[in-house]
């Protein structure tokens, strides 16, 4: 801890943080992200503040379900967060603002909700047919946290309820067909 001219404690960049809750910071930053994608049509699919070689970084992946993410709507957002997060933010850090991806891995369940009707390359750990497939590509159709994801097979050409027990991961898919 280093001390100012007046004998009062300073904290480093590094030391500040560790008084402050990350899991509480978040609780404070995540409404005003959701709010503001909102004002843009848009959808946070996932919020993380990270550590990475001694930087830390607040990454915001968003998601139009109408029309594809671009450079414009990252800027947008970034602009319209920025003065908000300084305030909010006490050390420093980047913001990333970006689209998830073409084939960005499912990391929670909201998500498949989110990307309802994309394709999804899923891994199951048992086959959900006689086909004996714990790999294939399927359209999601819906998702119950308590019945599971309900995909439409492009080989049978039905839809299909796999417990979320049953999988192991799913990435969206992208075919340039």
């Amino acid at each position: 801890m280093r001390r100012d001219r007046h004998g009062k404690s300073q904290q480093s960049d590094n030391a500040q943080f560790e008084y402050v809750n990350k899991r509480e910071l978040m609780e404070k930053l995540e409404p005003l992200i959701d709010n503001t994608l909102m004002r843009f049509g848009l959808i946070p699919v996932e919020t993380e503040l990270v550590k990475e070689n001694h930087r830390w970084f607040l990454r915001i992946y968003i998601y139009s379900p109408e029309r594809e993410v671009n450079l414009e709507d990252c800027e947008h957002v970034s602009r319209s967060l920025s003065d908000f997060l300084e305030e909010l933010i006490p050390f420093k850090y980047n913001l990333e603002v970006s689209s998830p991806g073409v084939e960005r891995k499912i990391k929670s369940s909201k998500e498949y909700l989110i990307f309802k009707g994309k394709d999804i390359n899923i891994k199951l750990k048992e086959p959900v047919d006689d086909s004996g497939e714990k790999q294939f590509v399927a359209k999601i159709v819906d998702f119950d946290e308590n019945t599971g994801l309900t995909v439409f097979t492009y080989k049978d050409k039905q839809n299909v309820l796999i417990p979320k027990e049953n999988i192991i991961s799913a990435k969206l898919y992208y075919s340039e067909i």
